[in-house]
C-alpha cells in the first residue's frame, strides 16, 4: 500500500504489467480421464486488488482439493520448498468471481520486488519493520531468533500432537510475502498498533491515515468470505469465523459485516495466519 500511495502500483491495473508471469493467467477447468490438468485462459486479468482481497483465483492446497491434485499431477513443488516454481500454478476460478484464501499475497511480494528493485526482506527492513522498531522480524531468522522459536505441532490421526519440522531451505529462491516472515508477539503487536494508530507508531509514519482507512473497507463488493474446508487435517482445521455471519475482505483484512453473536461490532478486522492457527482481531474504534 506504500507503493500505491506513491503511485508506483495501481490496485486495478493488470498485475501482469508488473510481473510478467501473471500476464496470461490460466484457470484450472478440471482433469482428464488420465488425471492430466485441463487449463484454459482466464477471461479477465488478475489485479493487485484481486490479490489483496483473495479474489484472484489463487488457492492453497491445504484447503483446495483441486489445487492439491494439481500439485500431485504436475510435480509442482510446495511453497515450503522455497522454489520459485511453487508460485507457477493456475487459478481455481475467474479473477473477481469468488473468494478463496490463497497465495495472492506471495504474488504481491513479487510485485513489490519488481517495482522497488529490492528483495522483499530489504524493502520491509527499510520501509516497515525498521521504522516500526520490529527488531525480531525477518525472512531469514537470526541465530538468536532460532533459539527462541516456538514449536509448531501437527495433529496425528490418533489425536496426539507431534512436533512439526518447519525448517526452511538454506537458500530459498524467493521470500514469500504470504507466510515467510518470522516474528515475535511483541514485534507483531507493534504492527497492529500502527494500524490502530492510523499508520503511525512512536513518531514513525509508514502509511497515510487515509490509506489505513481504505484498507479497512470492503473491496470485494457483493462477494463474501466462504468456509475453508481442510484438506490436510494435521496442519489445519476447517476455517470459518462466525458461521452464518457475512464477512467481506479489505486490503488485506477480513471484515465482519454484522454484529457477531459474541457481541463484536461490525467493522471489526481480522488478520489471518491459518497455517499456524494464529489470528488477530482488530477493533478500530477510538477511545476504547
Amino acid at each position: 500500500m506504500q507503493l500505491v500511495e506513491r503511485g508506483q502500483l495501481d490496485l486495478d491495473a493488470p498485475a501482469g504489467e508488473v510481473c510478467e508471469q501473471l500476464t496470461n493467467p490460466q484457470v484450472l477447468e478440471g482433469f482428464s480421464h488420465d488425471g492430466e490438468p485441463i487449463l484454459r485462459p482466464a477471461n479477465a486479468p488478475v489485479t493487485l486488488r484481486n490479490l489483496l482481497t483473495h479474489t484472484s483465483g489463487f488457492a492453497y492446497d491445504i484447503w483446495n482439493a483441486d489445487m492439491a491434485r494439481y500439485l500431485d499431477a504436475t510435480g509442482t513443488p510446495a511453497l515450503t520448498s522455497g522454489q520459485r516454481a511453487a508460485l507457477d500454478v493456475p487459478l481455481m476460478f475467474e479473477p473477481g468471481s469468488q473468494w478463496e484464501y490463497g497465495i495472492g499475497i506471495d504474488w504481491v511480494g513479487q510485485m513489490i520486488e519488481q517495482v522497488s528493485g529490492m528483495s522483499l526482506g530489504k524493502y520491509f527492513a527499510e520501509n516497515l519493520t525498521g521504522p516500526l522498531g520490529m527488531i525480531d522480524t525477518a525472512f531469514a531468522p537470526t541465530e538468536s531468533m532460532t533459539t527462541r522459536a516456538a514449536t509448531v505441532h501437527a495433529r496425528l490421526p490418533d489425536g496426539r500432537l507431534a512436533p512439526l519440522d518447519l525448517t526452511k531451505p538454506e537458500s530459498p529462491e524467493f521470500e514469500p510475502g504470504g507466510g515467510g516472515l518470522h516474528a515475535t508477539m511483541i514485534d507483531y503487536s507493534r504492527f497492529i498498533r500502527m494500524i490502530l494508530n492510523d499508520g503511525e507508531l512512536d513518531g514513525s509514519r509508514v502509511l497515510a491515515p487515509q490509506t489505513v482507512a481504505l484498507m479497512a473497507q470492503n473491496h470485494m463488493g457483493e462477494l463474501r468470505v466462504r468456509p475453508l474446508p481442510t484438506q490436510v487435517a494435521a496442519y489445519s482445521r476447517d476455517a470459518e469465523f462466525f458461521p452464518g455471519s457475512p464477512k467481506s475482505w479489505g486490503l488485506s483484512f477480513q471484515i465482519n459485516e454484522e454484529r457477531a453473536f459474541t457481541g463484536r461490532p461490525p467493522g471489526q478486522l481480522l488478520l489471518l495466519d491459518r497455517s499456524h492457527e494464529r489470528d488477530w482481531w482488530l477493533l478500530p474504534q477510538p477511545d476504547l
